[in-house]
């Protein structure tokens, strides 16, 4: 069944949401050319393990069904959703890191669901990939340098300016000191390591990065580090995200579109604003319910009794705190 069955909200450009047609291509949220990366159909099953027999057919399990969706030049979009909805399998068939049962996923206008040679070779260095756990993906017995060369050695490309000062020039870019390229990964922070394999994914100059839950595994200061890195990033070089997430309030920070998944199919998507503020899918307005707010009244109460204690501030008290405050600036 395709992601734009009966039951998917779309929005158009002027805001309001609609059910598409059970043969009709999502309809695009703003008006622009042709996209970067455009899939179709998306499927993909996996057999159970334990059935089947010795002679009989195992069954499936369908974690993507009928997945449709579109990233334009230059901007990102989020694909939301719970854990085991389908989203990072999503990703992986997009970046050819898994192979899809059936559909189709077109780049640049190129179809690559079965590329091969010259052709995947060319796509490799167009999509990258940043992952969950920057450890679990990084060579433990790599430096920095080769981590961060690695993708253009196994191309069969030219390091430019050589392996240390290319690595060096990165490391600096994702706000590492150049120094430390000859480091190992276990000798770097959650935070550092991420920023690592950022470095790596951006040797190859990609026009699109997928984001696989790339900060759900840091702390949440850190987490807002990383997210002001790849929108400095993205502003800088001018390539897509493909931004995989369940932390919505992570979500709006950093997306220009948004798609919901759930059970393997997209429920509903389109601007952020829109799908943030009227959601139409009630698996949407579960997710946004679920994200933890502040009550109005306990931040009216605490607004309140703080003006209360500046209210009742003596001028000694007053003098205390301002020569306080400074001495802390300075």
């Amino acid at each position: 069944m395709s992601a734009t069955s009966t039951g998917q909200s779309t929005r158009q450009s002027t805001g309001q949401s609609t059910v598409a047609p059970a043969s009709a291509p999502t309809a695009p949220t703003s008006q622009s050319s042709e996209p970067l990366l455009r899939a179709t159909d998306l499927v993909k099953e996996f057999a159970v393990p334990g059935t089947g027999g010795l002679l009989g057919r195992a069954d499936t399990f369908r974690a993507v069904d009928g997945v449709s969706l579109e990233v334009r030049a230059r901007e990102t979009l989020a694909l939301v959703g719970e854990s085991g909805s389908g989203k990072s399998t999503t990703a992986r068939i997009v970046a050819r890191l898994t192979d899809a049962t059936s559909g189709e996923v077109v780049f640049d206008g190129e179809p690559v669901t079965r590329a091969k040679g010259d052709r995947l070779r060319r796509f490799r260095s167009d999509v990258q990939v940043v992952f969950q756990d920057p450890y679990s993906s990084l060579n433990p017995r790599h430096t920095v340098e080769r981590i961060v060369t690695a993708p253009l050695v196994y191309q069969g490309r030219e390091v430019p300016g050589g392996t240390r000062a290319f690595t060096q020039q990165l490391m600096e870019r994702v706000g590492l000191d150049p120094d430390h390229h000859r480091r190992y990964p276990s000798q770097f922070s959650g935070g550092q390591a991420q920023r690592i394999g950022i470095a790596r994914a951006l040797a190859v100059s990609p026009r699109l990065v997928v984001c696989d839950e790339a900060v759900s595994a840091l702390d949440v200061s850190v987490q807002a580090q990383i997210i002001n890195l790849l929108r400095r990033l993205q502003r800088e070089e001018g390539f897509s995200y493909l931004f995989i997430a369940h932390d919505l309030a992570v979500v709006r920070q950093i997306a220009d579109r948004v798609a919901v998944m759930s059970k393997g199919r997209i429920v509903e998507q389109g601007e952020r604003d829109a799908v943030f503020d009227d959601p139409q899918h009630e698996y949407t307005r579960t997710l946004l319910a679920a994200v933890p707010r502040i009550r109005p009244e306990w931040e009216r109460a605490r607004r309140e009794a703080a003006e209360a204690r500046a209210a009742t501030a003596t001028p000694d008290r007053e003098a205390e705190a301002a020569g306080t405050e400074e001495e802390t600036t300075a």
